[in-house]
């Protein structure tokens, strides 16, 4: 029997959502209550599937629980899991992004605010800062976005430990290819129209929103913009507009199918200043040729009009289908590669992250 599971960060708690042999997903009653849990993962590297999930506890602070028994119970370093050095003068206050490294066994990623990455290398317990990035001469002129000045996409090539991006707002896109002993800025080609003419190509600085690889073909990346929606088939080395086909090129999260050659979906929205959907209605758009065509697809989302963001990391694709969740708490799936959606959940909290894995 195959079995598939959602974890569905929210403002107000973690849920998570089982399907037994593709049958309908039964959500478990909420974990973390009253807590914002704005990552999540699904470690199905083991034997034993860890999930790991970045809580933040109001005044007690952000912090990483992990549970091996697929949610029973929950676990916490004995000291703060991720911790700024002293000599460093910062304090950590989110963790944005946690990712199990897929060619590194028991190496956990996570990317947090203000801006920096940790290295896990005992499968998320505990971590440490990479001072590499830490210390990059273009960190003390990145600005906070309109989220903060966090760090929060991680993308690692599959098989190549030394090959990594990471996506800052509003830094840009950074990459290593010497498994981050040097960072260099990779945003060439991509336009930041919010700056003044003449200086709308900067080398960082970049509002980037998301980034995501395409499995097939790891050194094709897409990345979604403030204003713009881009691909770059050399790992970052140049970027591409692939938006013209798109009714808005303004959106959060871009994901690619994990197993099709130059499939990817976006949520578009209306504008920076009006974050509802276009037309005030759901439609994810899926190209089939990394970009060059667009495609809307809404059968089984509402008909009605919606109102409701889908934010950065509230979308996900995995062999276990395509998924998003909105911020009115509502969490939508396919399992047909985005031709169909159904309600998966309603009347959820504030949905901040999502991720689905078959385990």
């Amino acid at each position: 029997m195959s079995e598939a599971m959602l974890a569905i960060g929210t403002r107000k708690g973690l849920f998570l959502a089982r399907s037994a042999d593709g049958g309908p997903f039964e959500i478990e009653p909420i974990q973390f209550s009253t807590v914002a849990v704005t990552s999540v993962a699904i470690d199905t590297r083991g034997t034993t599937p860890r999930l790991l999930a970045g809580i933040e506890y109001g005044h007690f602070g952000p912090s990483v629980m992990y549970s091996d028994d697929l949610g029973k119970s929950w676990e916490e370093a004995p000291q703060p899991p991720i911790a700024f050095p002293e000599g460093t003068g910062a304090t950590l206050a989110k963790v944005w992004q946690l990712v199990p490294s897929p060619s590194e066994p028991g190496v956990v990623w996570a990317g947090v605010e203000p801006g920096a990455l940790f290295r896990s290398e005992d499968g998320g317990i505990t971590y440490r800062l990479v001072e590499s990035l830490w210390e990059h001469p273009h960190r003390e002129h990145w600005e906070p976005g309109g989220g903060g000045l966090c760090l929060h996409t991680i993308v690692n090539h599959p098989t190549d430990p030394a090959i990594m991006g990471v996506a800052i707002s509003t830094g840009g896109f950074y990459r290593t290819a010497d498994g981050g002993r040097s960072w260099s800025a990779a945003n060439h080609n991509i336009r930041a129209p919010f700056l003044p003419e003449g200086q709308q190509y900067p080398e960082f600085g970049q509002c980037v929103h998301k980034v995501g690889m395409d499995p097939a073909r790891p050194e094709r990346l897409y990345l979604q913009h403030h204003f713009g929606v881009y691909r770059s088939d050399d790992f970052g080395g140049s970027w591409q507009d692939i938006g013209s086909g798109l009714p808005s090129d303004f959106g959060f999260p871009i994901v690619a199918h994990p197993s099709r050659p130059g499939t990817i979906y976006v949520l578009p929205l209306r504008a920076d200043m009006d974050r509802t959907p276009v037309d005030h209605l759901y439609r994810v758009y899926r190209s089939d040729d990394a970009g060059g065509t667009w495609r809307p697809f809404s059968s089984g989302l509402p008909a009605g009009p919606v109102h409701a963001s889908v934010l950065r990391d509230a979308m996900t694709a995995s062999a276990a289908g395509v998924f998003f969740g909105t911020r009115d708490g509502e969490v939508y799936g396919s399992r047909d590669d985005g031709e169909t959606w159904s309600l998966v959940g309603g009347h959820l909290p504030d949905v901040l992250s999502v991720r689905a894995a078959v385990l």
